[in-house]
This record gives C-alpha cells, structure tokens and sequence, in this order.
C-alpha cells in the first residue's frame, strides 16, 4: 500500500497531520476556515491534539505553524466529508490503516511490546498456559479497541469454539449487552459499561443528499478483552 500521508503512532494511537491532510486534499478554502467549520463534531484530547509544523519560506527560513494531531478515524472523517476523487482515496486508505491497525495479530504484537518497554516480566508457573497468560496481558496493556466479532476470532484461536453470532448472544444472554430491540440494541449495559469492557465508536456519515447520521459501534477495550478470554478459558477448562 503506498503511503499516502506520513503516519505515526503517539501513545499507541495513529496520528496524522491535519494540515499535511488538508493539503493532500486539495482543500480549497484556508486551513483557519476548515478547522472551524469541520471541528465541532470532534472532541480535543480524544480525536485530535493542538499542536505546531513548520514550513520553509521565501528568503530560506522556518516558520512555525498551528497544526492538529489528528486520529486515524477523525482523518477518515474529515476525508469522507471531501465529495471529490481525493477524498475518496484518502477514506479508502484510512479504513485500510484502521483494518490492518485492528488485526488481532497486531494487537498483540503491540500489547507485547508495550510490557518490554515497561520492563514488565511475566511470572507464569504453568509453562502449558505461558502462550495464553502472555496474550491475555498483553490485550490488557493495549489501548486498542477490537470489534465483538475480531474478540470471537482470538477465542477460537485460543480453543474457545464460538463464532460472532454465538458470542453476541452469550453477551447478551448474560446482561454484557443490551437484548432489548431498539436503537440501544447490542449496545454495552451500564454494568459493561461501569466494569471498563467496553467503548461506544460513534462515526458521522455524510450521506449523498447532504443528509447527515451518526453511527454507534461496540468495540471491546483491552480490559474487556483479558475480562472476556479469562471468563471463557475458567468457563472451557471446567467444561
């Protein structure tokens, strides 16, 4: 995938700059004038970060400009709001990030790098169990939310016979997600909610008549993912 736009990640989170987008998007309107227009709906220290770039100039010196670190899914945003081919193909690499980002395998390969960095040492007396305690530790330390359906591929993958349906059922059945038919439906409860399992990933959508919608996803927190992989491994082993 040729890179489109430089990427980095602060606090394991993938950041973008939001003037280095504005260029690639080929915005017609002053940087000043896109901000305030478009960063309403975005909220600071979540979505995006005040910060500062520097440009060169005429005569060969630096000059300091107001930038904003900005997320990989605010960028997605930003982008999907752009009707021309650019927008486009900076949405289409943005969701591309954000799939390849949220791979299971990815999340555990930063969850571990996270405990070596910490100098984290994993005391675990049962060698058999030494793959899954270090996965489970891992998630835990990972800032990175996964979808319920991403949670039920690391289960299988840990023993755990169940596919997305069946896990969105068991969540349900047992009081983790709302079974009431409505707008809340497979929304996390309170106690879900109380306990740190969960995060609700809301997304704008600009809809071709100009119409715009918000959209609500659940997605597992790195708690909910060793909260949910230990419950059901205590649950397999006494089966």
């Amino acid at each position: 995938m040729n890179e489109l736009i430089n990427v980095e990640v602060k606090n394991d989170t993938q950041i973008v700059s939001a003037r280095e987008l504005y260029k690639g998007l080929e915005i017609a309107q002053r940087f000043s004038r896109w901000v305030s227009n478009n960063w309403s709906m975005f909220e600071e220290g979540t979505d995006f970060n005040k910060c500062t770039s520097s440009t060169v100039v005429n005569n060969g010196g630096v000059r300091q400009l107001d930038d904003y670190e900005i997320t990989i899914d605010m960028a997605k945003q930003l982008a999907m709001m752009v009707r021309t081919e650019k927008g486009k193909q900076y949405r289409k690499y943005f969701l591309e990030l954000e799939r390849k980002w949220n791979d299971p395998q990815e999340v555990v390969k930063r969850g571990y790098a996270i405990l070596q960095n910490e100098n984290a040492r994993l005391k675990i007396e049962n060698q058999a169990m030494k793959p899954k305690a270090l996965f489970a530790d891992s998630v835990a330390a990972s800032h990175t939310t996964i979808l319920i359906g991403e949670l039920a591929k690391i289960l299988r993958g840990n023993g755990i016979n169940i596919g997305a349906n069946r896990l969105f059922q068991w969540m349900r059945d047992q009081g983790y997600l709302i079974s009431r038919k409505g707008t809340d439906y497979n929304m996390p409860t309170q106690r879900s909610m109380n306990l740190g399992l969960f995060k609700i990933k809301e997304s704008t959508i600009t809809h071709s008549n100009g119409s715009v919608s918000i959209s609500k996803t659940t997605k597992v927190t790195g708690k909910g993912q060793q909260y949910f992989i230990n419950k059901f491994m205590k649950m397999n082993e006494t089966a």
